[in-house]
């Protein structure tokens, strides 16, 4: 706790003589350090609490100014250390400043009634039109934003879940605004509301209005020019420059919002990029990437997903207002141009092309390729699985995580082949079979919903899907000994939340577990969330080892079945490695590919191929 002395007789004609005044001196306490000769042209009303101002502070590189109140009007204020605030054009007024902050050319910061700091701000994602479905509050991760989405409906739920929020707001409401240590606040108009972290850098900002920025001194955000934020909560690590804007959105660990992006009832988590476009009542998962001038994304949600310009999604299915709203699960892409016709739902690592309507469903025919030719839905059932793009994709999120390790608040499993997709592949897997059984093999077309899929086109579905499973096969058995599982934990279907692969009774357990009071707190949600991520492997296991007896018939793993695995594995995965190598060289073949670019690609395939050469199980 820092010791206070009041101003002496010498100091406070020192401070007069420099331009300075007060309503009450008494009311000004001081620091050991303070210097009076570092105040000039400062107007004083109310309290204020004055750090030491004696040392120095650079304020760009190379360029370093002595610590000091400069021309400012001050009102129940305390200010740190070594801190150097200079030309306040309007004031600053009940707010508590940290150490070593250098505040310059701002006009306002202020705490007026009825703060809130963006924290319990209540708002509604996917249904734009709907009843408040997410809580924003500094804590919040991707897991708990989709349980709450996903059971906003379950009263007793969200009832219990609320008061958790609350207990946790009440015990750490700041009374006043506040600015962290090592802030840098330059050449902005309007703070208001506002709790700035530890490191914070505010260059140019237009508006900040009751906003939380969870900035660390390990993990710092910078806030841009122009930037107008309102009601909104922003995590560490992340970046919003470029005029952004956006009212009641979440900004989760290490984002970035760029180049006018404008965002309203948003939430984004984990790595995601944000440029140009614009976002409304979206739910932008884990690596939601867009980049483009004339996207919008609203009314969805998304996870390591990448939209094309001009994608746009319709959430007004007629007239009843847009209340309408879709998922792309996780890896999903859309061309530029592409238009989707809410509510739909789109499977794991699918492609969207053209003006998609009737409302597609095709959760389980993942890695699609959807394409609209005029009137004609057509369904390319697993064609994105040997592409060029998917084999990047899943090799350069991992590399792009640039979260800390040890403040990774969301959880985010990379495995592109899980429980979850192989699941989807297998009963795609039925659906094309029973297509083709059905109809028989002397047509040209299937039709599933209504969307048309060509015969060798379903033909070549069932052969990728097939070898999508034995390939997961393989690979689980590289990392599991082929012993029968201890428990059935894994086992039944399962699910992505947001980045976090777990069977789906694990969510109805911590569910219910929120509702019956063996979760106490936040805290305690996310552990359990954290738990699951670390047990995947166990999960997996547990699931996939059923799995493989189901598909090979066969009652128990023996060496000799586990050779026949292995071999399928092989020739399953070097048949995938060479539809990947036959998309590169068509590419190639386009012109706009240079040469070297192919043979580093091609090379890095052929190390695909030596990495076969592994054993079975580790």
């Amino acid at each position: 706790m820092k010791n206070y002395r009041k101003l002496t007789a010498t100091e406070i004609d020192l401070m007069k003589a420099n331009g300075c005044q007060s309503e009450d001196w008494e009311q000004i306490m001081v620091s050991d350090g303070f210097d009076a000769a570092c105040c000039h042209r400062v107007t004083f009303y109310g309290w204020a609490k004055l750090g030491s101002c004696q040392g120095t502070i650079e304020v760009t590189d190379g360029f370093v100014k002595k610590c000091g109140l400069n021309n400012a009007t001050l009102r129940n204020v305390t200010i740190g250390d070594e801190c150097l605030i200079e030309n306040i054009g309007n004031f600053i007024n009940n707010v508590t400043i940290g150490d070593g902050c250098h505040i310059s050319n701002v006009s306002t910061i202020n705490t007026r009634e009825g703060a809130t700091y963006g924290q319990g701000n209540l708002i509604a994602v996917l249904n734009e039109v709907g009843n408040g479905n997410l809580l924003l509050f500094s804590e919040l991760n991707s897991q708990l934003a989709a349980l709450m989405v996903k059971h906003a409906n379950n009263v007793q739920f969200m009832e219990t879940f609320n008061k958790l929020v609350k207990k946790a707001l009440d015990a750490s409401k700041p009374k006043c605004s506040s600015i962290g240590n090592g802030v840098s606040i330059g050449n902005t108009n309007e703070i208001t509301n506002a709790v700035i972290g530890d490191g914070c850098q505010i260059t140019g900002a237009s508006r900040l209005y009751n906003c939380t920025i969870v900035s660390t001194a390990d993990n710092p955000i910078e806030i841009g020019t122009g930037v107008i934020c309102e009601n909104s909560i922003v995590s560490g690590g992340s970046s919003i420059t470029g005029s952004v804007k956006m009212i009641d959105c979440f900004v989760g660990e290490v984002c970035e919002l760029s180049n006018g992006f404008t965002a309203a009832s948003s939430v984004f988590f984990a790595n995601s990029y944000m440029s140009n476009g614009e976002a409304c009542a979206a739910f932008c998962g884990p690596f939601s990437v867009s980049h483009h001038k004339s996207s919008l994304l609203i009314g969805g949600m998304f996870s390591f997903y990448n939209a094309g310009s001009a994608t746009n999604f319709s959430n007004h299915a007629y007239k009843m207002g847009p209340m309408h709203y879709g998922i792309l699960e996780r890896g999903s892409k859309t061309a530029s141009g592409a238009y989707l016709l809410m509510p739909a739902n789109i499977g794991a690592f699918s492609v969207l092309f053209g003006k998609l309507m009737y409302h597609p469903d095709t959760r389980d025919l993942p890695f699609s390729y959807l394409i609209a030719y005029g009137d004609t839905m057509y369904l390319v059932p697993g064609r994105n699985f040997a592409t060029v793009g998917l084999y990047r994709d899943i090799r350069k999120w991992p590399k792009r995580d640039k979260r800390k390790s040890g403040e990774r608040k969301s959880c985010v499993n990379f495995d592109w082949l899980s429980p979850f997709t192989i699941s989807e592949i297998l009963r795609g897997k039925k659906i094309l079979e029973n297509l083709r059984a059905a109809s028989g093999d002397r047509v040209s077309t299937y039709n599933y919903h209504e969307y048309v899929i060509k015969a060798p086109c379903l033909r070549k579905g069932i052969e990728y899907y097939d070898l999508a499973l034995r390939i997961y096969m393989g690979a689980v058995l590289k990392r599991h000994r082929p012993v029968k599982p201890e428990s059935s934990w894994g086992e039944g279907n399962w699910i992505d939340l947001a980045g976090l692969l777990m069977p789906e009774n694990e969510e109805k357990r911590v569910v219910d577990d929120i509702i019956g009071g063996k979760l106490e707190s936040i805290e305690d949600i996310i552990a359990r969330f954290k738990s699951i991520n670390n047990n995947y492997n166990e999960l997996r296991w547990s699931w996939s080892y059923r799995m493989i007896l189901d598909y090979y018939g066969i009652d128990s793993l023996t060496t000799e079945t586990l050779e026949r695995i292995h071999a399928d594995y092989i020739e399953a995965r070097r048949k995938w490695i060479s539809y990947i190598r036959q998309d590169a060289e068509k590419e190639f073949k386009l012109g706009d590919v240079e040469p070297e670019v192919l043979e580093d690609f091609i090379t890095q395939l052929d190390s695909e191929v030596d990495f076969e050469n592994q054993r079975l199980y580790m």
